[in-house]
């Protein structure tokens, strides 16, 4: 039988790190992304056997212990949890050389139809995931709250943030939340912990709006946005803790 904890371990290297060496959202997504989906594939529900679906994430929650660096080299543990009635949760635990925990993050997976591009419940997907919880789980991460922004920056979407599904990957997002602030404020402020959800997906071309607060808690809240042929739909929201 498979086992239900998978390990893997990754030796960070300049294309996971900043200009001060050390782990960004984004490749803290990307480490979390593989090896969830490396776990897939050997539970035998990755992407050459789910047929027209697909699997995309609609929530994350990162909370950092100490933030990884450059060089160093992170055993990642992943574990599917037990099944919701929308999504198929999944945690993630990454430690150093001396297993000291470094990050744990949650994300919430679910099934999208590759034709209608809509989501498929766990109960009509025919896809089982048995799950366990082995305590110190993060608990299943909330929406963003809304609130006044102050800024806003504008991206467009362009072919190298896209994926094999045709839409700018999840990890991609946090690289846009980073560059709202400068190097100057991110050189004496590490991220200690954030929370993406995504709402709808962005193709290739999308132009999004990025509304966005940084608090005097040093919480910095974004809401992205673009024109839709109905009105303003919003593609995703974060919030990260300095």
């Amino acid at each position: 039988m498979m086992e239900k904890i998978y390990k893997q371990d990754i030796r960070l290297s300049h294309i996971h790190t900043d200009r001060f060496g050390r782990l960004t959202p984004a490749a803290l997504l990307y480490l979390v992304q593989e090896v969830s989906g490396e776990h897939c594939h050997l539970l035998g529900a990755d992407g050459e056997t789910l047929g027209k679906l697909f699997w995309a994430i609609s929530r994350t929650k990162v909370e950092v212990e100490q933030l990884p660096k450059l060089g160093q080299t992170l055993t990642l543990e992943t574990w599917p949890m037990p099944t919701t009635r929308v999504a198929y949760p999944r945690a993630v635990v990454a430690k150093d050389e001396t297993g000291r925990e470094c990050f744990r993050a949650i994300s919430l997976w679910v099934l999208m139809d590759g034709e209608s591009r809509q989501m498929v419940l766990p109960g009509m997907s025919g896809v089982e995931v048995d799950g366990i919880l082995r305590g110190g789980e993060l608990s299943v991460p909330r929406a963003v709250p809304a609130r006044p922004m102050e800024k806003t920056a504008l991206r467009t979407v362009g072919y190298t943030l896209l994926d094999q599904n045709g839409h700018m990957n999840n990890t991609r997002y946090m690289d846009w939340v980073a560059d709202l602030l400068p190097s100057s404020f991110h050189e004496n402020h590490p991220f200690k912990g954030f929370t993406v959800c995504y709402l709808t997906e962005a193709r290739e071309g999308s132009e999004i709006s990025l509304d966005y607060h940084l608090d005097e808690a040093e919480t910095l809240t974004v809401c992205a946005h673009r024109a839709g042929e109905t009105g303003e739909e919003r593609i995703f929201s974060a919030q990260v803790q300095f």
